[in-house]
This record gives C-alpha cells, sequence and structure tokens, in this order.
C-alpha cells in the first residue's frame, strides 16, 4: 500500500495523512492515531528517498571511522560502546547513526568529499582527528555540520569533545616521579595523530618542572597497538640506560609491553613500572593488574550527539554553546606501577 492508498483508505487526502506520519501540530491526535493504527494494520512504510528529497534531509548522522589509527584498538569495544550512547541521543531527536568506514589506505578528504557530494548524511562525527586535519576545514568551508572525536592544531572555532590527555599524563607522570622514578619511557601515538603531541608535550613539561633532562631516545611514537608495544619496549630496554618505568599510551600496547618485558627476564610491577591508557577488556586480563585509566564511553557518546544536534538545530549552524570539552578520565590505582624504593633508583 502506498500513500494514496492509504489515504484512500481512510478518507483523508494527502497531505494530512503525511503531516500524521510526520508527528506535525497541525494534525489532531486522534486523527493522527488513526492513521497510525492504519498503517501499521496495512504494512505501509515510508518511501524514505522521497521524503529525503521533499525535507532536504536524511534523518542520518555519519559516524567516520578509519582503519588506520582507529584500527589500534583491534576488536576493542571502545566504539561499540561510544556508539551505544551516540545513537541513543541521537534517537532522541529521531536520528539515525549510520557508520562509515574508510578503507585502508583511503584518503580521508576524498572519502568525506564523496559522501558529501551524494548527501549520504546530515551530519558527520569524525574520529582519529590528526594535527593537521584537512576533513575539518572541508566541513568547515562548506558549513556542513559536525563534531569532532578529538582536537586538530587547526585555530578555527569547532564542537570538539577530545580525551583529557592532558591531565591523564599529569597524573601519570606525578604518580611515578613521586615514587622516584627519573628515566621514564613513553610510547606514544603517531606523530600524525593529534594527541600524540599533546602527550610527548605534558611529558616533557614534567620531566621539566621535576628538573629532570628530558631524553629523547626514550620517546618512542609508533602504531601503539599490541605488536608496536612489543617492538618499542624491547627498544627502550636495549638502552644503556633503560627506563625504570613505562607510560604507554595505546589502547593494546601494553599487552605487547608485557610479553616483552617477560621475554627479557624483567617482571612488570616489580622490576619496572609500567602505566597503561585505559582498562579496556584486552588489559583487564594482565596480571599484575594494569594501573590505567577509566571513562565513561556511553556517556561520551551522548555528549558527542548533542553537541551536533545543537548544530543541526541551530538557523546558522552556529549554537550559543557550541561544545569545547575535555573528557575527565579517572586514574585506576593498581599493581603494575608499585616498586620498592631500591629498583627504581
Amino acid at each position: 500500500m502506498d500513500i494514496r492508498e492509504l489515504a484512500s483508505h481512510l478518507g483523508l487526502s494527502i497531505g494530512t495523512v503525511s503531516r500524521a506520519l510526520n508527528d506535525r501540530k497541525d494534525v489532531s491526535p486522534a486523527t493522527r492515531q488513526r492513521v497510525i493504527e492504519a498503517a501499521q494494520a496495512f504494512g505501509y512504510a515510508p518511501n524514505q528517498s522521497g521524503r529525503t528529497l521533499r525535507r532536504g534531509r536524511t534523518g542520518t548522522v555519519g559516524f567516520m571511522l578509519t582503519l588506520e589509527h582507529d584500527s589500534a584498538i583491534h576488536g576493542d569495544p571502545f566504539f561499540m560502546a561510544l556508539l551505544e550512547g551516540l545513537q541513543n541521543g541521537l534517537s532522541e531527536q529521531d536520528l539515525d547513526l549510520a557508520v562509515l568506514l574508510a578503507r585502508k589506505g583511503e584518503d580521508g578528504l576524498t572519502f568525506l568529499r564523496r559522501h558529501v557530494s551524494r548527501s549520504t548524511v546530515d551530519g558527520w562525527v569524525l574520529s582519529g582527528t590528526q594535527q593537521n586535519d584537512p576533513r575539518i576545514t572541508f566541513l568547515l568551508d562548506h558549513k556542513i555540520p559536525f563534531v569532532a572525536l578529538g582536537r586538530t592544531a587547526l585555530d578555527r572555532d569547532y564542537a570538539w569533545i577530545d580525551l583529557d590527555f592532558e591531565g591523564l599524563v599529569a597524573q601519570a607522570m606525578a604518580l611515578l616521579l613521586t615514587d622516584g622514578h627519573r628515566r621514564i619511557g613513553l610510547v606514544a601515538p603517531p606523530a600524525t595523530i593529534n594527541n600524540s603531541h599533546i602527550v610527548v608535550a605534558e611529558y616533557r613539561a614534567a620531566l621539566a618542572n621535576a628538573g629532570i633532562p628530558i631524553d629523547e631516545a626514550l620517546v618512542h611514537r609508533g602504531d601503539s597497538d599490541e605488536h608496536d608495544g612489543e617492538a618499542a619496549t624491547r627498544e627502550l630496554m636495549a638502552l644503556d640506560q633503560p627506563p625504570t618505568a613505562l607510560l604507554l599510551m595505546g589502547e593494546t600496547s601494553p599487552v605487547g609491553a608485557y610479553r616483552a618485558l617477560r621475554g627479557l627476564g624483567r617482571e612488570p610491577g616489580r622490576d619496572i613500572a609500567v602505566i597503561g591508557l585505559r582498562d579496556n577488556p584486552t588489559c583487564q586480563a594482565l596480571s599484575p593488574d594494569l594501573t590505567c585509566f577509566t571513562l565513561d564511553l556511553n556517556a561520551l557518546g551522548l555528549a558527542l550527539a548533542q553537541g551536533l544536534i545543537a548544530i543541526l538545530e541551530s538557523k546558522d549552524g552556529k549554537p550559543l554553546d557550541l561544545v569545547q570539552r575535555r573528557w575527565p578520565m579517572v586514574l585506576r590505582v593498581r599493581e603494575s606501577h608499585q616498586l620498592p624504593v631500591h629498583a627504581s633508583a
């Protein structure tokens, strides 16, 4: 049954049926209920393509996921929990979420341009933000609604929510420095990723404030996944003066670090202190229990949805409260960083 047949069956105009199905206020509650019940009874579903053309909107938000840096989580439910909160927030405004996956090696801007030219979605959520991210410039220049999960070095106003990497590194370094560590190895994300620069800058600032010379050999930038965590740990432990502590800023790099340390006859939490990024399920199986950080991913997804909805609903794409927020992470103190005093001397 199409909308004409439905309207004929009800003895109503096509316009009245359409307004009732779209919950317009100029249709009485009784008529709206009658139309909805008939649509359900006869299995009527609106033609989404036609509705999109008429309304100029798809009712869908796109989450751009890459197979480069984002894939470092390798099956970790980070994005699943995040997307659940994002979808819940969008559904309050009758918006759907579409995860759009860029192929590995595909240029992110090319991917974005293709979907924008097709009017695939009404707005975007970007992840894996780079220090110089042309996707953000493109969306700003074309006045396309978006919110970024992460910051960039771009000196323009846009909506973003990023993990509080400044606070995270400051807390971790304070913990290690208080325990007496002076040679702290840092495993950071690739230099193209914006948070890598934040992490390294905060690491250097903590050492400088403590009056400790910065040894660049202790800083490793790589994929920050499990394999890179193992390779980086072996590289750092091979130094003439190896670190007495490791700060690992990759989702699964602690797994590789533990394996490398034990292969070298060193025990995490006994011979060397280890602090990780987040308590994802892969790292929760490590022993000794990993000192790391926690965050509410569902709430983060909801906040991203609210930030984007504010832009979609504003007349000029500039809401009064453009979201720009560092998302807090809570230190989870466990056993992996705890050493006897002599071990870190």
